[in-house]
């Protein structure tokens, strides 16, 4: 090989080697550089997501919706009112809205606004789901009764037709209760709003006749009713739902207890399927109306009030428990009354609770012989009979009511001084649902309870109430013991065991 020859072939070997250096020298640049941006990314990221969760509430209040106009709340007034209201919002879209903690902070139509104006502020759960209602969302509202919950899905329910300017005598709001004393109550509430914007409502539930009922429909925009009335009326063809666009399910938890579950889906199915918004008011948070609630809403907010996870009484509720011989309950009634509606305390609202219809009108009897001017509600009365004690113990007429668990729960009785419980319900909830007829819309009052031995099942879950609350507890209920009785199954009883039904079995070979 030439001279000539060898230097090109020598050249030719340091290019190559040239370029490849060069190369490794780019890639390792490319490296460095797509690093870099990479953490440049991280940084930004965890410069983002470094907020404290009243900065996340304040800048985000205008993220979901441009209609809703922003709290005028401070981040520290929000993260003080989330704390002492016990508030917790479950979002799916990740967005928090401020609450309105002042009325001042909504607009709504004039004519609500003076009404709601009556009232000091927004309760909690009326601040804290208004603006995701006024945003078009579904919601669930978990709340112990007596928390304003009538308002919070009525106000912007009415306050949507108005402005939506659809005047034309269509439903167009839909609220179902599980039973005719709560439908009668939330209608009460809400024709007062809807008589002040020129609206129509209506009330419809069983016992009374259908004619008026069909009438009242046709003119109305706003309905209440209880699920198997509406749904009578619905197979007979005497109204429509097609126009729904506002639905509600008042007390979900009560109604699936008491098996209206198809009942609701088959209404369900008749409201508009496309555009309605959907609000699920409950008490409790069982995995029925988990269920239901995923069947039929969309991307719900879910907004509890209080420490839903644990069954706690209202703690403005002096708990007041007494250990007696079951055949003494009722001369120990008497004396009840004696200190609690009598002399200075005469004209005080008292509320009496019986179990059964046959005991309710066995002590009805009995206190009338003794003078007592009492009105009853059980189940051996009629509608009629019942809605009429109901109202002249709201109006004051009678400061005595004697009632079985019909309406211990979402009856909203203004300024109830004293709940007596003669006899113990059958389950611990109900126990809380009934002295929550008491200390309602931020008053104070007295829960006396009279437990015999028959109930010692329940004691130990009586005295986790009673310690919950900051109440004494009598030392002969601790002589009960303080073991709580396993929940039973709705269809099941005691005899449900408590599996997972969704696994395969395991399969086992012998030998």
């Amino acid at each position: 090989m030439s001279k000539d020859e060898l230097k090109d072939k020598k050249r030719s070997v340091e290019d190559e080697e040239l370029k490849s250096k060069k190369k490794v020298k780019k890639d390792k640049k490319d490296k460095k550089d797509k690093k870099d941006k990479k953490d440049k990314k991280s940084k930004k990221e965890k410069k983002e997501k470094k907020h404290t969760k009243s900065d996340d509430v304040e800048s985000t209040s205008n993220a979901s919706t441009e209609k809703v106009p922003a709290s005028s709340a401070t981040s520290a007034d929000v993260e003080q009112f989330l704390e002492e209201n016990e508030v917790t919002v479950e979002d799916p879209s990740g967005s928090k809205v401020a609450p309105f903690l002042n009325f001042s902070d909504v607009s709504f139509i004039d004519e609500i606004q003076k009404e709601i104006a009556k009232f000091p502020k927004p309760t909690p759960i009326q601040a804290v789901s208004w603006p995701y209602l006024l945003a078009g969302k579904d919601v669930i509202g978990v709340a112990e009764t007596g928390s304003g919950k009538t308002f919070a899905f009525g106000v912007p329910a009415i306050n949507n037709i108005v402005t939506s300017g659809d005047n034309s005598r269509k439903i167009k709001v839909l609220v179902v209760s599980p039973t005719r004393e709560l439908a009668s109550q939330t209608f009460d509430n809400l024709v007062v709003l809807t008589d002040t914007c020129g609206l129509k409502c209506c009330c419809v539930y069983g016992g009374v006749p259908k004619d008026q009922q069909r009438d009242d429909l046709r003119k109305s925009q706003v309905v209440v009713a209880t699920p198997g009335r509406l749904l009578d009326l619905l197979e007979e063809g005497s109204v429509d739902l097609s126009n729904v666009n506002y639905l509600v399910l008042d007390e979900a938890d009560r109604m699936l207890e008491k098996g209206f579950e198809e009942d609701i889906k088959k209404i369900i199915r008749q409201t508009k399927s496309t555009g309605r918004q959907t609000l699920m008011f409950t008490a409790t948070w069982p995995k029925e109306v988990r269920e239901l609630a995923s069947t039929f809403m969309n991307a719900p907010v879910k907004v509890s009030i209080g420490n839903t996870d644990e069954l706690s009484a209202n703690k403005r509720i002096t708990q007041i428990v007494e250990v007696v011989d079951p055949f003494k309950k009722e001369r120990k009634l008497l004396e009840l009354l004696k200190k609690y509606h009598s002399g200075p305390t005469k004209n005080d609202k008292v509320l009496i609770f019986a179990l059964y219809k046959k005991e309710a009108s066995r002590v009805e009897r009995n206190l009338q012989y003794n003078g007592y001017d009492v009105a009853a509600i059980h189940g051996d009365l009629s509608q009629q009979q019942r809605t009429q004690a109901l109202n002249e113990f709201k109006a004051g007429k009678s400061n005595l009511l004697l009632a079985t668990d019909v309406a211990a729960r979402g009856l909203d009785i203004p300024n109830v001084k004293t709940v007596i419980n003669l006899t113990f319900p059958l389950t611990v909830e109900d126990y809380v649902h009934r002295i929550g007829r008491t200390g309602r819309a931020g008053q104070y009052g007295t829960a006396h309870t009279l437990f015999t031995e028959q109930e010692k099942h329940l004691a130990g879950a009586l005295v986790n109430v009673l310690n919950g609350a900051g109440q004494p507890v009598p030392e002969e209920l601790k002589k009960f013991g303080t073991h709580t009785k396993k929940k039973e199954h709705s269809a099941y009883g005691a005899f449900f065991k408590d599996v997972d039904l969704s696994k395969k079995p395991k399969k086992i070979t012998f030998d």
